[in-house]
């Protein structure tokens, strides 16, 4: 897949370590794969989930070929097996019932509780600030991405919340940014306050209406919504596709002080 070009200026962000230790297979319990920032500056991470029945092979490809500034990429790979299938198809949680049909209300516990880990290992061992990991899902791993922000998102207002029954109260500390494809919310979120992880949510017609979208908005402050004809994921070939993705990543995506503009330049297919 070549990725459009497109100059990425974002504001500064407090200095963490410029170069991260790679993420261990010990504390992630899935297949992945991790790329560190060609630059050499790890300032941003970037997580791609795939869809249903895939793996994180070609995600892994579509997260080198983007080529964002100071940004490294790991692609996931979902944990279990899809059924009925002699093939490698995986899924973040169980979709299938016994006859074969999609389950209309999944549980998307498992993937979640997988993510919850990543994220703990990746903000800890890893030092990574959560303000500068970013999520990108592509329809089943789009929800899962979504449900994870709120999931963590959760769970800080509750560790702040805590922290004011001492004198040193903790800041709530949002994810950096999320991009859902075709991936809806499986869930319709009831928060104290709303996350404030901004969203990206791009659409082909007829998908995620009102309603879906309105969930969105629900859940999180800040909502672009981008409709494109087609179908399926952003197609290398067309410019148009991935400009308002590009942009919104400029806009979230930090950069290291002293290091200059960059631009993400086409190259590699996946």
């Amino acid at each position: 897949m070549d990725s459009p070009d497109i100059h990425v200026l974002a504001e500064a962000s407090v200095p963490s370590p410029r170069v991260k230790p790679a993420p261990q297979a010990s504390s992630i319990h899935t297949q992945f794969s991790y790329s560190p920032s060609d630059d050499g500056t790890d300032e941003n991470l970037l997580i791609l989930l795939h869809g249903l029945g895939d793996t994180n092979v070609p995600f892994t490809r579509i997260g080198r070929s983007l080529k964002l500034p100071q940004t490294a990429t790991l692609a996931l790979r979902a944990p279990d097996l899809v059924p009925f299938l002699y093939e490698q198809a995986f899924q973040w949680y169980p979709s299938f019932d016994q006859l074969g049909d999609l389950i209309e209300r999944p549980d998307p516990s498992p993937a979640l509780n997988l993510l919850k880990n990543v994220l703990g290992h990746l903000t800890g061992e890893c030092g990574w600030p959560p303000h500068r990991i970013h999520l990108f899902g592509f329809a089943q791993g789009g929800s899962v991405a979504a449900e994870a922000c709120l999931q963590w998102w959760r769970r800080e207002l509750e560790l702040s919340s805590q922290s004011r029954m001492t004198s040193n109260e903790t800041p709530v500390r949002p994810l950096g940014s999320l991009v859902t494809i075709s991936g809806p919310l499986l869930s319709y979120p009831t928060l104290s306050k709303l996350c404030e992880t901004p969203v990206l949510v791009f659409r082909r017609p007829r998908e995620l209406k009102n309603g879906a979208l309105n969930s969105f908005r629900k859940g999180f402050s800040r909502v672009k919504d981008v409709e494109r004809a087609g179908e399926g994921m952003p197609r290398a070939s067309l410019r148009e596709e991935w400009q308002p993705i590009l942009e919104f990543w400029s806009e979230v995506l930090g950069w290291r002080p002293g290091d200059g503009l960059y631009e993400v330049t086409t190259g590699t297919s996946t």
